[in-house]
């Protein structure tokens, strides 16, 4: 039995904003005092993490001199250096501040647009200078509750000019550096542009550069929508635009609960485990969840502690569920291996000659048959539960 105690080598990284928020919700005051980004830092290399990632007001408050945000960067080096954690992403607060109250790249008041151009690039110099190779972009504020308020078809020339400014910015900086947007259905806006896996890729096709834009998909997100999570993760990766991955439970289509991974949807943690191990995606496990207000700071080190713990058990259940022998012979008798067979190989004129193909097909024979799926749902669960 693995001890699953997490190393660098599994890549598990944190937002300085997760460990680091302070407990407020929309009904009450924080509930603990505001971390200092070089504690998580040195908390999150204790326990065996690889990284720590972040918004630019995450390290560097909104009205920071220059001097003073000079000193704050450094010190945050000094620690990764010393702590030997890294940077692999960061993203900028376009939400927070009323400035951005309608938004940011989609904001109607123009100048607010041209400065939340300027916020973020600012932040993506720091993100490389940190060694950040993904730049996540969430557009929180990026919808309207009224339908008169924003014409979505103009609000998403907004959004496209602004990402092919960004992307033209990284170029003529010489910048290695990929951007990756991060959908979401609603809160705190009413509705969010671009609310879906679905809805991001589509639009992605229409950006200038969209070799460098992928996706930051997150689980309590697409639960929000009432959408599976791991089929989503699936189709980013059948289009190779799987860049980053926020990890975090839900508990269905209700507000973003961010609860520490596994502790919401477990059978779909279970397949979004089995999924990305088995894939070839190479990026960070990144964890994007809120330590419960009830908690002290003890009782966040532990949280953090069973996203990466609770990972590693996933990862073990889904590799024993792949090695079992009942579950191959299941997989044989699902004729799962059939469907990686190409439906029409022999091509359309061979298969409109196939007899057997239409004239000659028994549709109520093949009707009858069983899918052993239900055999197969309850292997899968066993392994999950420690039975087997």
């Amino acid at each position: 039995m693995s001890s699953f105690t997490p190393t660098p080598a599994d890549r598990f990284t944190f937002g300085l904003w997760t460990v680091g928020w302070q407990g407020r919700d929309p009904f009450g005051d924080a509930t603990r005092p505001a971390l200092d980004p070089v504690e998580s830092v040195e908390r999150l290399a204790e326990l065996g993490a690889y990284g720590v990632t972040l918004h630019d007001n995450d390290l560097v408050p909104f009205d920071a001199s220059e001097s003073e945000r000079a000193e704050i960067i450094s010190r945050f080096r000094t620690a990764l250096d010393k702590f030997g954690l890294v940077v692999p992403m960061a993203t900028t607060n376009l939400f927070t501040h009323p400035v951005f109250k309608d938004g940011a790249f989609t904001a109607n008041d123009r100048d607010v647009r041209r400065f939340a151009l300027r916020k973020t690039m600012r932040n993506i110099d720091l993100a490389v200078e940190l060694g950040a190779h993904t730049y996540v972009a969430w557009g929180g504020r990026e919808g309207a509750e009224s339908g008169a308020a924003k014409d979505v078809r103009i609000a998403l020339d907004r959004l496209k000019e602004a990402f092919d400014l960004l992307a033209d910015y990284v170029a003529e900086q010489g910048y290695d550096i990929r951007f990756a947007i991060e959908p979401k259905p609603n809160e705190p806006r009413g509705d969010i542009l671009l609310p879906t896996i679905g809805h991001a890729l589509a639009f992605i096709e229409e950006l200038e550069r969209p070799e460098i834009f992928g996706l930051n998909p997150e689980v309590g997100h697409e639960q929000m929508a009432g959408l599976n999570f791991p089929h989503g993760i699936a189709q980013a990766l059948w289009h190779g635009k799987l860049f980053h991955i926020d990890l975090n439970g839900q508990t269905g289509p209700k507000f973003d609960q961010d609860i520490r991974f596994g502790g919401g949807d477990l059978r779909q943690a279970f397949w979004l485990v089995d999924l990305l191990e088995r894939s070839d995606y190479d990026g960070p496990r990144h964890f994007d969840f809120k330590p419960a207000r009830t908690e002290d700071f003890s009782g966040v080190w532990t949280a953090a502690a069973a996203c990466m713990r609770n990972y590693l058990i996933l990862a073990e259940r889904a590799k024993a569920f792949r090695a079992d022998p009942e579950v191959q012979q299941a997989l044989k008798d699902s004729r799962l291996d059939e469907l990686e067979i190409p439906t029409a190989a022999d091509g359309l004129a061979a298969l409109l000659a196939d007899r057997s193909s239409f004239e000659d097909f028994d549709a109520d024979a093949a009707g009858k048959r069983g899918m052993a799926f239900e055999r197969l749902d309850q292997l899968a669960l066993e392994h999950l539960l420690g039975a087997r």
